[in-house]
């Protein structure tokens, strides 16, 4: 009996050890099959996850310097969050300050047969320049963003009131209305809005007028701002909402006409700002240059009369008639 234990312990160690390359190779196939689903939390559905993923831990030390850029996030209506906007920032600007280094040298020493020590002094300045403009550009765009949209509500205010106050004298609660407002088939800012005090009350649980009161120091509008704390005061003494909204109504419509007087007298010294530094000063720049061309002089160090005509009407012109259009769309009424 003993000895058949014996034989019996052995061949199970046999069949153990004959059967260990099996188990390593499943192992390694088990570990192999892993890898790919480990690797694929890298995923490249919009920029701002890319480079929040590339770049989110080496941005820690600089969100310090982008504080208040929170806030303006949040009042631009921008569905993108701080660090992710930040990290984006900083991904882009190597990009493209990367692109501006090597492309400038090359182009201005192929192109326009500029020695290449000059023509990478200009791609180094070129690379700061675009660093320089990149993040000006990311820090000021929520910026933008939330003065468009503070415009866009403000233009919208006398309708919308007005609108409210046609649901109210309906009898239609306060949130009903702002369900109404969230609905509607024409695109409008203030539908933005709505679908936001719509989600906290449906999806987060609050009550309307904490929904309002989030929505009032979310908005960018001290118009709209005013409005919802007024029609929050309103719903908590119990009083006629009806009336505050038809007044509310009627006070926005005063201001809209006042403030499109003075877009007629502003929009009358943008014509004559686009006449005199888009039209007529780029003519006289392009006449001056060919003929200075024509004679063989007026060079500016490595910069000669051909380059910088072609510098004027290549980049100088476009890049001003973008700014004017900035400048035209900051200005003008939405409505």
């Amino acid at each position: 009996m003993k000895s058949n234990w014996v034989l019996k312990r052995i061949r199970n160690f046999h069949n153990r050890v004959k059967a260990m390359p099996r188990m390593l190779s499943t192992k390694v196939s088990t570990l192999g099959a892993k890898a790919p689903k480990e690797r694929s939390k890298f995923t490249f559905e919009n920029p701002q996850s890319m480079a929040y993923q590339l770049m989110g831990e080496r941005t820690a030390s600089i969100l310090p310097l982008f504080q208040d850029l929170d806030l303006k996030l949040q009042r631009s209506g921008l569905k993108v969050n701080f660090k992710a906007y930040v990290s984006l920032t900083v991904f882009a600007t190597i990009l493209i300050s990367s692109g501006v280094l090597a492309c400038v040298p090359l182009l201005l020493f192929l192109a326009f047969g500029i020695p290449l020590l000059p023509a990478l002094m200009f791609g180094v300045g070129g690379s700061l320049f675009a660093l320089a403009f990149s993040v000006i550009g990311f820090y000021f765009y929520p910026i933008y963003r939330a003065d468009t949209l503070r415009r866009a509500l403000e233009d919208e205010l006398p309708f919308t009131t007005g609108y409210m106050s046609i649901l109210t004298s309906a009898g239609v609660s306060p949130e009903k209305v702002f369900y109404s407002l969230s609905e509607l088939s024409v695109p409008l800012a203030v539908s933005s809005e709505a679908k936001d005090i719509v989600r906290d009350v449906n999806l987060f649980g609050s009550d309307i007028i904490s929904a309002l009161e989030e929505a009032s120091k979310r908005t960018p509008s001290e118009r709209f701002r005013e409005m919802l704390e007024g029609f929050i005061s309103t719903i908590h003494s119990g009083g006629n909402s009806t009336a505050y909204l038809r007044e509310k109504s009627k006070q926005y419509m005063k201001l809209k006409r006042i403030s499109l007087h003075k877009f007629s007298d502003t929009l009358s010294m943008l014509s004559e700002f686009y006449v005199s530094i888009l039209l007529t000063g780029p003519l006289l720049l392009v006449i001056m240059l060919a003929v200075m061309a024509m004679l063989g002089g007026g060079s500016l160090g490595i910069l000669s009369p051909d380059l910088l005509l072609g510098l004027l009407t290549y980049i100088g012109l476009p890049v001003g008639a973008i700014v004017f259009l900035i400048i035209l769309d900051a200005a003008s009424p939405k409505w």
